[in-house]
């Protein structure tokens, strides 16, 4: 760490260094590792999900699960490996993953004359396999057996599996060769059913995003140059964070035909003529937990949103006197299980640390409301507790039946803030411009944030090109709220 670094540390009141106005990049690598979320693997390019981080992305599937399910989406598994003819079947949807596929071409090992272990030359596959970088052409061929006649539609199927993209630039979260993620893929009779159904799960995932991670989104569609490879249209939310940058947080694709004639998904419909179905496929991935973190966490760490927070409350039982310690934990015991029978999660910090080191593990895990209960709570009949987005500011003291009786409605105060406030940053990072001009006068001069301006402006302009590439920017969508006619221009992860 150079000097300068350290004095930083040194002089810092922040559990996180360095800050975000320091080095955002860097206090986000920090964020993960105090939040104990995830590490890099041995694997290059990988990461290890650890168990708090998991339990987070537990949440996310248990909450998103059931939203899709009420949406009459059943779930299935396919498998890791696909043909290369498979993927082969469809040239632009290859052409899109070709540069990120990892190839399988042994099924064993065996020893060479030193005694290392290598593929077995005589084990070489009589076709390569490919680790699913998205199971389009794998489930396409399922569909195909399975959909004879109009009745058998429409079939909605979801996976929730790994996939692997050959990433170059690895960062937990956001970019990792393998990542978990749910894919949905439907198939239905008509192009009207397909795309109403590609419109109608983007509304899910907002609602989702909304309303349990607490992220405002830009929903739209994607520009031609950014739309998935097959798709006739891909429809997206964009969120942007704390620095200014937007990141993709789902996609849902509306693939027309492109599948169901690679794949010969064919269906007899109500007259006996055999037509191809319109199918789409939707995901979205672990890359919402960096979001999460770049969106809601501060300069001491993570802030979870309360709905998808591995554990929404800790009771921090303090120890000072050896005598105090059976009665205090029957206290956090009980006071434990009557926030159960509210429905709201808590956890017990039983361990022996100092009261202190409790409490700052609590904030950089950014559990979303502490409980503080030692002997003189006890003699009191009352609690000290803290709402973790409001910090010290928002100490309170209640007796037992107040707090058990507050937790619920301060857990939703808290997720409301926390939308109110990244709102109202989002809203603030995009500025309306009207000449590319403006777009290369905003980001020379290092503004955070994104530019909208007329699509018409920016389509195959030779000029907004030089203008993208020098300051590497992306079309983001053309949000529905301007009708489709503007477009969000940014940098982005």
């Amino acid at each position: 760490m150079s000097q300068a670094a350290q004095q930083s540390k040194k002089n810092s009141r922040t559990a996180i260094t360095p800050t975000r106005e320091e080095n955002f990049p860097e206090w986000y690598q920090q964020v993960i590792k105090a939040a104990d979320m995830a590490e890099n693997a041995p694997v290059r390019g990988c990461m290890i999900i650890k168990p708090y981080g998991y339990a987070l992305w537990e949440n996310v599937q248990n909450h998103f699960d059931g939203m899709i399910k009420a949406e009459d989406v059943q779930n299935a598994y396919f498998p890791l490996l696909i043909p290369l003819s498979y993927i082969a079947k469809e040239a632009e949807h290859v052409d899109g993953f070709a540069k990120e596929c990892a190839v399988v071409t042994h099924h064993r090992l065996s020893a060479n004359d030193k005694g290392e272990l290598q593929p077995d030359p005589e084990s070489v596959l009589t076709e390569p396999m490919i680790i699913r970088p998205t199971s389009e052409t794998i489930i396409g061929e399922s569909m195909a057996n399975w959909v004879q006649s109009y009745r058998d539609l429409p079939l909605k199927l979801n996976q929730w599996c790994n996939v692997m993209r050959w990433e170059m630039r690895p960062r937990i979260f956001l970019r990792t060769a393998e990542f978990l993620w749910q894919e949905g893929h439907n198939a239905f009779a008509t192009a009207e059913e397909a795309d109403k159904d590609a419109r109608r799960m983007l509304d899910v995932y907002r609602d989702f995003f909304e309303n349990y991670m607490a992220i405002p989104v830009y929903a739209g569609v994607k520009t031609p140059e950014e739309r998935f490879p097959g798709a006739v249209e891909t429809y997206t939310l964009e969120a942007f964070m704390q620095d200014g940058k937007a990141l993709q947080g789902c996609t849902s694709h509306n693939l027309g035909q492109t599948f169901s004639k690679s794949a010969d998904i064919k269906y007899l419909d109500q007259g006996g003529a055999l037509q191809h179905a319109w199918t789409t496929s939707w995901g979205m991935t672990t890359r919402t937990l960096g979001a999460m973190i770049m969106v809601h966490a501060d300069d001491d760490g993570m802030i979870m949103p309360p709905r998808l927070a591995p554990h929404q409350v800790d009771i921090l039982p303090l120890f000072k006197d050896e005598k105090d310690t059976p009665a205090i934990l029957a206290f956090c015991d009980d006071l434990q299980k009557r926030l159960r029978d509210k429905g709201v999660s808590a956890k017990i910090d039983k361990s022996d640390s100092r009261g202190s080191d409790k409490m700052w593990a609590s904030i950089k895990k950014g559990v979303p409301v502490r409980v503080e209960v030692g002997a003189r709570e006890i003699a009191e009949g009352q609690v000290t507790w803290t709402r973790r987005d409001l910090g010290r500011d928002g100490k309170k003291k209640a007796s037992v039946d107040e707090f058990v009786d507050s937790v619920q409605p301060a857990l939703d105060a808290m997720h409301h803030d926390l939308y109110a406030a990244a709102k109202a940053r989002s809203d603030a990072f995009v500025h309306d411009v009207s000449s590319i001009d403006d777009i290369r006068a905003f980001f020379a001069a290092d503004k955070k944030g994104g530019c909208k301006i007329d699509y018409v402006l920016v389509k195959d302009s030779p000029e907004f090109e030089a203008v993208a590439k020098e300051y590497a920017l992306t079309q983001r969508c053309l949000p529905f709220e301007d009708g489709g006619t503007k477009v969000i221009v940014s940098k982005a992860y």
